[in-house]
């Protein structure tokens, strides 16, 4: 394979026999074989263990499993996609054709259009707005397609203020490509890839974080009917269509069905249906003070946003880092608890043992030291009081000084009291 694999172009699936979201995908994979080889395609589908091979993983920068990846002579493209047939093979027909897909005639156009959702187009000859577009395609045909058309070609509709032009259609319209506004065409393609408004999940939703985009979100129920959830629901979709040119370089639209991720991504438990808007740069977001009850309400929560009047929550400082770390650890042990209670109180219980036994050590050993320490202060303050006493001959001579000034009398009197004592 290491030598020949440049002949061909493959599709590869680098597992471990032990993960189990390899063995999840397996008749995934099966399927994405037989439709390719029934399609008659030129890429060849194949899966290698990782760890067996371990220096050809090593050589396409495998780091974990499953990592799924098209072999296109001395490129290597990674999927990042859903982890479905329709998604998988779409993403294999894509990258292992051409780069640019030129459109030659007007019904062709309207054919790519009625099959691609998102679809950027370049109009004119050679430029180096060409150049940069192809260059740009190259890293990300991985998500969406690239095409060039002749201005006679563009649908009549298209108004393009001057030529060469790069243009996005989705969400029935389109966009030109407006350097001064816009800024870096990279940054701008990767921006516009996404439709308008998205069914979000926790995978779109982490590839909704490299467009710099805020993103508004219904959190509903999908199986809940009530007046509610569908109205939020229809409030973000009406925001969407009917503020396209206000706010699509800003914002991104959808719904998520369930709090589950949104809870674990907030660290807090939102109520639903909700409404709520997420910087993923920094990991901010933002709720409505308010219930959003019209489309006015929502539009006017956004300008809130963008103006700065609108207050932000969590981020990505200290304290949320350090509330992250606690929330995270916490969960991990709730669902170990939750999913296998014995193997829960052996992971935690006989660590907890270990560390209680070297701490009832260590207040031992302190305690010890104490007690020697004390002894040694008591036989240090004898040896003191036997020093400020003085030797025996000090003592006597001492004694006798002072019988010396006592009179006669008085020792006789004190010889008696002695007896007395013997």
């Amino acid at each position: 394979f290491k030598e020949n694999r440049k002949d061909d172009i493959w599709l590869v699936d680098f597992y471990a026999p032990w993960c189990g979201h390899c063995k999840k995908l397996e008749p995934v994979w099966n399927e994405v074989g037989i439709e390719m080889r029934n399609m008659g395609s030129p890429v060849k589908v194949g899966k290698m263990d990782a760890t067996s091979f371990s220096s050809i993983a090593s050589e396409f920068g495998v780091r974990g499993y499953p990592t799924i990846k098209l072999l296109k002579g001395d490129l290597a493209y990674n999927y990042r996609g859903p982890r479905t047939k329709d998604d998988i093979v779409e993403f294999a027909n894509r990258v292992a054709g051409p780069l640019i897909r030129p459109l030659p005639s007007q019904h062709m156009f309207e054919h790519v259009q009625k099959r691609h959702r998102v679809l950027f187009v370049y109009v004119g000859g050679e430029s180096p707005l060409k150049e940069k577009y192809i260059e740009v395609a190259s890293e990300l045909i991985v998500y969406t397609y690239f095409f060039s058309a002749s201005e006679d070609v563009v649908p009549e509709y298209v108004t393009l203020p001057e030529l060469p032009a790069v243009m996005v259609f989705k969400d029935g319209t389109y966009f030109v490509y407006d350097e001064y506004e816009d800024g870096d065409l990279s940054s701008w393609i990767n921006r516009e890839r996404f439709q308008g408004y998205l069914n979000v999940d926790g995978f779109t939703l982490y590839e909704l974080g490299d467009t710099g985009k805020l993103v508004a979100i219904a959190v509903i129920d999908d199986k809940n009917s009530s007046v509610e959830h569908t109205r939020l629901k229809s409030i973000i979709q009406e925001v969407a269509r009917d503020y396209r040119d206000h706010f699509h370089r800003d914002f991104q639209f959808g719904h998520m069905d369930g709090n589950d991720y949104i809870n674990s991504l907030l660290m807090d438990d939102l109520t639903i249906p909700t409404i709520v808007v997420l910087n993923t740069s920094n990991q901010q977001y933002f709720l409505p003070d308010r219930d959003i009850k019209s489309t006015e309400d929502m539009v006017q929560f956004i300008n809130n946003i963008l103006d700065g009047t609108a207050e932000a929550q969590g981020g990505d400082g200290l304290l949320q880092r350090i509330k992250r770390i606690i929330y995270d650890a916490k969960s991990t042990i709730v669902s170990v608890f939750k999913s296998s209670p014995l193997l829960g109180c052996f992971l935690f219980g006989l660590p907890l043992g270990v560390i209680s036994i070297m701490c009832y050590g260590i207040c031992t050993a302190d305690t010890d030291g104490e007690v020697f320490e004390h002894e040694g202060a008591k036989k240090e303050s004898g040896d003191r009081e036997l020093t400020d006493e003085g030797s025996e001959e000090e003592q006597e001579e001492e004694k006798n000084g002072k019988y010396t000034e006592l009179s006669d009398g008085d020792l006789k009197q004190k010889d008696i009291m002695e007896k007395k004592k013997d």
